[in-house]
């Protein structure tokens, strides 16, 4: 387990410095011309976050390093959630050209929540009706970053009037 830890972490490290030097490429700082971040900001700065998070698993490892190395990484039970995520995952990716991100997420999180999370239903309503909102305003209100919208780009034309 140990092991698997630290090959882990250095692997994401390797990950994060690999997508920082590519984004690099692309300005980073705050562009005055479009009154938002550059490019290259969200995904150079989102990679040098998990470069210290992959970081920290590293140097936590090594000082705990009297783990015991002999236990499975997985157990079956694991390993089946996680290849059902993943699976959830990459539908909601084949959704997003035909049902666009505000229909995607929103039935991504319905899922997680309430069937593989089985939280009640307040917070899953709280947080698949929420998001989406959150996620027009910050990306498409604050950032002008358009989402994929499918079938549901002629809901947006009136809010679009508003917005813009």
């Amino acid at each position: 387990m140990l092991l698997a830890d630290r090959l882990i972490a250095v692997g994401l490290m390797a990950l994060s410095a690999y997508f920082m030097w590519h984004a690099y490429a692309l300005p980073i700082g705050w562009n005055g011309m479009t009154g938002g971040p550059g490019g290259g900001a969200f995904p150079f700065w989102l990679s040098a976050i998990m470069l210290v998070c992959a970081a920290g698993i590293l140097l936590r490892s090594f000082r705990n390093g009297t783990a015991d190395n002999t236990s499975k990484f997985f157990d079956i039970e694991t390993l089946g959630s996680v290849v059902s995520v993943v699976v959830a995952l990459i539908v909601t990716v084949a959704i997003m050209p035909w049902g666009g991100a505000y229909i995607a997420l929103p039935l991504f999180l319905l899922w997680y929540l309430k069937i593989f999370g089985k939280h009640g239903w307040v917070l899953t309503l709280c947080l698949t009706i929420g998001t989406p909102i959150f996620l027009f305003f910050f990306f498409e209100v604050t950032l002008k970053i358009l989402l994929p919208k499918g079938l549901t780009q002629p809901l947006f034309v009136p809010l679009y009037a508003i917005f813009f």
